[in-house]
């Protein structure tokens, strides 16, 4: 009964933060802080996506063609390629990644303001914690990440075409003709769809935990595993509903 009443007031919690966020856009937030955050969550994180997508779509032409080799199907390794990576793939990783790079450090550094009681001088001079907190981050989040999965998934796309073809000897026509014809506009879009809505979820829950963070140091430290840990897994879960509704 501890974890349920755990989850229970947690997600309530969550909740009306969330809506406290939203009501906070009455006043759009500052163009500059945006800016920043965008440097911060996406331009920064571009290299680390680019790498692990090249190594992602590798890794599934590597464990994919000895199947689809028995069943003379080698051809049909840039569809399979294309469509995990849209659909699935490129979404759920770079939210994780997102997670665990800039999650953690929204967290620790909003947990930081409040136990130095930065928060509390804010709210004092009449600022909503929302609005410059929070929001700049959602917007930036709503922009950025799937940017990051666009990157991703082109970056794996080459990463397979390179495994398929200089590794396997796969016919390199055949692997873009097979992603073409089998990849369409809503499996990039539902993709698309999945990681604005992971960008939000990310940021919710990692500013959440830092906003109640408590217990000086240690509490900076404990709430950052905590939010990362939650978001990972309300990613992983939404991840399923978000896919069953879209495809």
């Amino acid at each position: 009964m501890g974890v349920i009443n755990y989850l229970i007031e947690h997600t309530g919690n969550i909740t009306i933060f969330f809506l406290r966020t939203l009501l906070s856009f009455k006043k759009f937030p500052k163009i500059k802080h945006i800016l920043k955050y965008m440097e911060d969550i996406g331009v920064n994180a571009a290299p680390l996506i680019v790498l692990t997508g090249f190594f992602t779509g590798g890794v599934l032409v590597v464990e994919t063609y000895p199947t689809f080799h028995k069943f003379n199907a080698e051809f049909l390794m840039g569809a399979l390629v294309s469509l995990s990576l849209a659909r699935e793939l490129s979404p759920v990783l770079v939210a994780l990644l997102v997670t665990a790079r800039s999650g953690s450090a929204i967290a620790a550094n909003i947990g930081t303001m409040r136990i130095t009681e930065q928060i509390d001088a804010l709210e004092v001079m009449a600022v909503d914690p929302m609005r410059y907190l929070v929001a700049p981050r959602i917007i930036t989040a709503i922009i950025m990440v799937p940017f990051l999965t666009v990157l991703s998934y082109t970056s794996g796309v080459i990463g397979g075409y390179f495994t398929s073809v200089y590794v396997y000897g796969i016919n390199e026509y055949m692997y873009w003709e097979k992603l073409k014809d089998f990849t369409e506009l809503k499996d990039i879009m539902g993709g698309l769809y999945k990681s604005a809505v992971f960008g939000v979820v990310l940021v919710t829950i990692t500013a959440y935990f830092g906003y109640i963070t408590k217990g000086g140091a240690e509490g900076v430290g404990r709430s950052t595993t905590t939010a990362v840990v939650v978001a990972s897994v309300v990613i992983l879960i939404l991840d399923y509903f978000l896919t069953a509704l879209i495809y």
